[in-house]
């Protein structure tokens, strides 16, 4: 009898000897087999694409002399943006809006008393869309000469954009995996061991900031518009096997 138990004893101390040695290479394969790394992708370039617009506006007590004013300043600054070198296809004009402007008049209570009639007020807006980048940035900056016209024109700041930028995403997810790639090899070697398949694979944030600015980062990605000359980030997640 205290044979059979013996031999029981030791048949259980196997078992359980090889389930411990067992899960301790499992430990290890599950904690070493992966090698997780981040590679990052940057471009500068220039923005082939600028979209600017400005507005003016007249007013007259009576709604036709309002519009007829109008009228003459949108030709003279249709006139005034083909002599600086753009035609007139890319000069897109707006719908007029039309406000009725009122003098409200006050007590000494702060109550408005009555509001009195003062005249109509129209205005239009004109936007510029075009590849020729500089001349309609230095078109924006001289834009001020039409006050010597008697043209009241509010410029807006003129907005940058890139259209080749699936061109360039897929450029720089290149240049982010061979960044990836590379870090993870650096980590094998450093492991003593080789790399193996690349089993995941995950794009991260894409980001276009101005070039040489401060401007912060953000989780979902940021698209600056802002500036003519730009910087693109994009970062790439891998995971690969070891030999």
């Amino acid at each position: 009898m205290k044979e059979h138990i013996n031999t029981a004893i030791i048949a259980l101390s196997i078992v359980i000897t090889g389930y411990l040695v067992s899960q301790a290479w499992q430990y290890r394969y599950t904690n070493e087999e992966r090698i997780r790394v981040k590679g990052l992708g940057s471009k500068d370039f220039n923005a082939d694409l600028i979209v600017w617009s400005g507005s003016f506006s007249k007013k007259s007590l009576d709604l036709k002399e309002a519009y007829t004013l109008l009228d003459l300043d949108r030709e003279s600054i249709k006139k005034y943006m083909i002599t600086k070198g753009l035609e007139l296809k890319q000069l897109v004009f707006s719908s007029i809006t039309i406000e009725k402007l009122f003098d409200d008049v006050y007590d000494d209570n702060g109550n408005k008393i009555k509001s009195t009639f003062n005249g109509y007020q129209l205005r239009q807006t004109l936007q510029v869309e075009s590849k020729e980048v500089d001349k309609v940035e230095m078109i924006s900056r001289e834009v001020s000469e039409l006050i010597h016209q008697g043209i009241e024109f509010y410029s807006q700041k003129p907005e940058y954009y890139y259209t080749k930028l699936a061109e360039l995403k897929i450029e720089m997810i290149a240049t982010a995996t061979k960044d990836a790639q590379s870090r993870a090899k650096k980590i094998a070697d450093n492991a003593g061991s080789s790399l193996g398949k690349l089993t995941k694979a995950e794009m991260g944030v894409f980001q276009i900031i101005a070039q040489n600015s401060s401007e912060d980062f953000s989780w979902g990605g940021s698209f600056n518009t802002s500036s003519k000359r730009k910087t693109a980030n994009i970062t790439v997640n891998l995971e690969y096997s070891t030999r």
